[in-house]
């Protein structure tokens, strides 16, 4: 197994209801010091092949308008290498076990073209300042299935154990509200697709600049989420609403959803765990969505450490709507002419399934960027404990905000050697942060009406 490296103050744990332990105010002053804000390592790293941090993309390139795609700031760089089949030793170290079966499984098509790294990960300051305000006295509610104490920023920064770390994920920022047309795609083995058109919706309440840990508490939500389904005809009008709460034990997630063909909205109890995802074929689980979602409570998790790894970052050509969905997808993967790779630390999580419980994932380990808490690779596995399925997270900064998110979402099925990409958007519009939301626009009447249009 290769050797991970822990920050000093981190300790490899698994997680117990007795690691509740805030974090020490020599601690917290790092942030901003050798820290980052967000708890990454500001240095860069002994090769010189990670640079330091020095504070990630803070103005949007000249000519650039909100609502337009993002132009690529780094359009000069050159490829440094490509990964391939052929010499793929010599990189496995700085790769996932998921990651390197793509190359075994595809071995003449799939491949890496490695760039200089870019730590382009930014957020407002206001972000800043309330991770500093809550590390001290962030906390996961009994048995990790929520938090307290916590508003904004990231709750966890120097984390203890892997349900800390998966919390960094599940509430980093994205701005405060968000909408977006685009779509996914399951090419079949042979590569034949339909794209699938969504509208979406977002408003995260634990991001606005007024949220406070008292009122997310109160109202127990920590953010509000809509999709209805545009094409094809024969699936126009399905439509999903979830509300995400703060404290999951004091209430679950709520989520409804309504039928073009029962014309009725319904409560849907099940949209959650290894329940399929909306119009995936099978290809990926609900909680799959962004990497990873919902409740952890069926799992044990691990914090591993923290590695060097080749991950999807700064991938503006593959944003870029000079590209048609037909030249990115393919049988098998996505093209890899238009992905950007780059040599980033990561956090690695593992979440076992705990005894008494199921899922179709009896393992799942997590590639988290230690600069912005996206995970970025998820290696996936059945009961057996055979690699089921590797998802992959292409991101960039999205510079508006600023934040560091995903502008697609590849989950390959090694089984059946095909995947599934959420988030197209090259022949559709931009995603739209300036959106004002309303609670309103989140109800069970509001569902009806987007699935009724």
């Amino acid at each position: 197994m290769k050797k991970l490296t822990l920050l000093a103050s981190a300790v490899a744990l698994v997680f117990s209801c007795n690691a509740l332990a805030k974090l020490p105010a020599d601690q917290v002053a790092r942030l901003g010091q050798d820290l980052t804000p967000v708890g990454a390592e500001k240095a860069g790293n002994a090769a010189g092949t990670i640079p330091e941090w020095t504070g990630g993309i803070l103005a949007a390139p000249a000519g650039y308008k909100p609502g337009d795609h993002h132009p690529n700031p780094f359009a000069d760089d050159k490829i440094l290498f490509t990964i391939t089949k052929a010499n793929l030793e010599q990189y496995r170290q700085f790769l996932s076990p998921g990651q390197i079966a793509l190359f075994d499984l595809y071995p003449d098509t799939f491949k890496m073209n490695i760039y200089p790294t870019r730590r382009s990960a930014s957020f407002p300051q206001y972000f800043y300042d309330a991770t500093k305000k809550i590390a001290a006295n962030a906390e996961l509610v009994e048995g990790g299935n929520g938090l307290r104490n916590a508003a904004i920023g990231i709750p966890f920064p120097i984390p203890s154990n892997g349900l800390e770390a998966i919390w960094n994920h599940i509430v980093r920022y994205r701005g405060v509200a968000a909408s977006r047309n685009g779509g996914q795609a399951a090419p079949t083995a042979q590569g034949a697709y339909t794209i699938i058109g969504f509208d979406e919706q977002i408003m995260f309440k634990y991001s606005h600049p007024d949220a406070t840990p008292e009122v997310l508490q109160s109202e127990n939500i920590l953010f509000r989420f809509k999709q209805s389904v545009t094409t094809p005809a024969r699936l126009a009008g399905t439509a999903l609403l979830v509300h995400e709460t703060m404290d999951q034990v004091a209430t679950p997630r709520q989520a409804w959803t309504y039928n073009t063909g029962q014309r009725r909205v319904r409560r849907a109890p099940n949209v959650a765990y290894d329940a399929p995802g909306t119009a995936s074929d099978g290809l990926r689980t609900t909680d799959d969505f962004d990497m990873f979602n919902g409740s952890p409570d069926r799992y044990n998790w691990e914090l591993k450490g923290k590695r060097e790894m080749y991950i999807a970052y700064n991938d503006y050509k593959l944003h870029s709507n000079n590209l048609k969905y037909s030249d990115i997808l393919m049988p098998g993967h996505i093209n890899p002419e238009h992905v950007r790779y780059e040599k980033h630390r990561v956090w690695v999580v593992e979440a076992t399934l705990k005894e008494g419980t199921r899922h179709v994932y009896g393992k799942r380990v997590f590639f988290i960027d230690e600069d912005s808490w996206q995970i970025h690779v998820a290696d996936l596995y059945d009961n057996r404990g055979d690699l089921y399925r590797v998802a992959v997270a292409h991101g960039l900064n999205y510079y508006e905000v600023p934040t560091h998110w995903s502008t697609l979402e590849v989950y390959h099925d090694l089984n059946s050697r095909r995947y599934i990409a959420i988030g197209l958007d090259n022949e559709d519009k931009m995603y739209d942060f300036s959106v004002t939301l309303s609670d309103n626009d989140f109800t069970p009447a509001s569902l009806r009406r987007e699935g009724t249009r």
